[in-house]
C-alpha cells in the first residue's frame, strides 16, 4: 500500500496520533502538510521525513480552513486526503471551554470539509474524521460530557457527508479508545491527575492496556487507501472493545 503521488492534510499533527498519521502517510509516499499550533512540535514531526510540510496555525481561526486547504493545493497541486484530527479536551462546560470545544472539535473540521470538497472531488478523494469510542456509550468521568457530544456530531455528519459528498468523495471514521497521547495537555491536569485519568480509562477497555498512536494511524492510512474504495460512512472504533463493553 503506497500513496505515492498523493496530498494528504493532517490536521493536529504536533503529537499523538496526528503526528504518527502524518508520518505513516509520509512514510507511504504521500506528500503531507500537517497543521499545528506549535511550531517545534510540527518540527518533530517532519523529522526525517522531507515529504511532510509543517503549517503553523490554529484551526479554530475562522480564517484557518481555507488558508489550509489553499496552501496544500498551491504546494502540492492536488489533494487527495483529508484527516480531520485536531481536538481539544476542556473540563467543565463554562461558556468559553464549550465555545472553544465546539470551534475546534466540530465547526473546523466542517468548514474543512467543504472547502476541500472541490479539490478531494476532482481526485476521487477521502475525508477522515477522528472521533472517539466513548461519544458512542457515554463518558464515564465527570466534565466530558460536552467532549464526546461534539465527537458524535462529528461521526453523524461523516454519515451525512458520505452520502452528500458521494460518489466523488469518500468519508470515514475512526473512533479511538485511551491511546497513548498528552490527554491532559490542554486540560490542565498535573501528571499524577493525567495517570489518574488513565486509569480510570483503562478500567473500560477490555483488552486492558492503553493503545498506541501507530495503531490508529495503521487504520486512517487504510480506509484512506484506495484499497478501501467501497467503504464510506463508516465510523470504525479502534479502542481495545471499549465500545462493546
Amino acid at each position: 500500500m503506497t500513496f505515492n503521488g498523493k496530498a494528504v492534510i493532517v490536521t493536529g499533527g504536533g503529537t499523538g496520533i496526528g503526528r504518527a498519521t502524518a508520518r505513516a502517510f509520509a512514510e507511504r509516499g504521500a506528500r503531507v502538510l500537517v497543521v499545528g499550533r506549535t511550531a517545534a512540535r510540527l518540527a518533530e514531526t517532519a523529522e526525517g521525513l522531507p515529504g511532510i510540510r509543517p503549517l503553523v496555525l490554529d484551526i479554530a481561526d475562522p480564517d484557518a480552513p481555507p488558508v489550509v486547504i489553499d496552501t496544500a493545493v498551491r504546494e502540492f497541486g492536488r489533494l487527495d486526503v483529508l484527516v480531520n484530527n485536531a481536538g481539544v479536551v476542556r473540563q467543565g462546560h463554562d461558556r468559553d471551554a464549550a465555545l472553544d470545544m465546539l470551534t475546534t472539535n466540530l465547526l473546523a473540521p466542517t468548514h474543512l470539509a467543504e472547502a476541500a470538497r472541490p479539490h478531494l472531488a476532482a481526485s476521487k478523494g477521502v475525508i477522515v474524521n477522528v472521533s472517539t469510542s466513548i461519544g458512542q456509550r457515554g463518558w464515564p468521568m465527570p466534565g466530558g460530557a460536552l467532549y464526546a457530544a461534539l465527537k458524535s456530531a462529528l461521526e453523524s455528519l461523516t454519515r451525512s457527508w458520505a452520502v452528500q459528498f458521494a460518489p466523488d468523495v469518500r468519508v470515514v471514521a475512526v473512533a479511538p479508545g485511551p491511546i497513548a497521547t498528552p490527554i491532559g495537555l490542554h486540560q490542565g491536569l498535573t501528571p499524577e491527575q493525567n495517570a489518574a485519568l488513565r486509569e480510570a480509562l483503562v478500567a473500560h477497555v477490555p483488552l486492558k492496556r492503553i493503545g498506541q498512536p501507530e495503531e490508529v494511524a495503521f487504520w486512517i492510512t487504510r480506509l484512506a487507501s484506495p484499497e478501501a474504495a467501497f467503504t464510506t460512512g463508516v465510523v470504525l472504533p479502534v479502542d481495545g472493545g471499549a465500545v462493546v463493553a
